[in-house]
């Protein structure tokens, strides 16, 4: 689970690709008047959960995202329906199906095109 400040440094890391501390703060903690040294804990944490990556440039690390917002959003679902056994045996895999294809038949559509690529690669995630 991730704070409120966690989720802010996240999102600009998204829009921004890469940043180091002093510029995350600049886009996140100063709006929030909190210090540069907050912020870097923020991003030591996401470190620590491995949703960042880093490289040390110079005297200073940079991070970036480890995965898009759509797979952490992905993993989040599935961490709330208990794994993936529990999508498929509670009901929960046909009832997002319903919903998918209630909402827009573009977005079925493009479900099932997911679908068929996933089944080309095997069936196994690329990680």
């Amino acid at each position: 689970m991730l704070g409120a400040l966690e989720e802010a440094v996240l999102d600009h890391l998204w829009r921004v690709g890469e940043a180091d501390v002093q510029e995350t703060h600049r886009a996140v903690g100063a709006a929030r008047k909190i210090s540069v040294n907050t912020v870097g804990s923020a991003l030591e944490r996401l470190y620590k959960k491995e949703l960042v990556g880093r490289k040390k440039v110079s005297h200073a690390y940079r991070y970036h995202p480890t995965m898009a917002e759509a797979e952490l959003r992905a993993a989040r679902v599935l961490a709330a329906v208990g794994g993936i056994r529990g999508l498929s045996r509670e009901g929960i895999l046909a009832a997002f199906v319903d919903l998918v294809g209630e909402s827009d038949d573009h977005a079925l559509d493009n479900l099932e095109m997911l679908i068929a690529e996933r089944r080309a690669q095997g069936g196994k995630s690329k990680a």
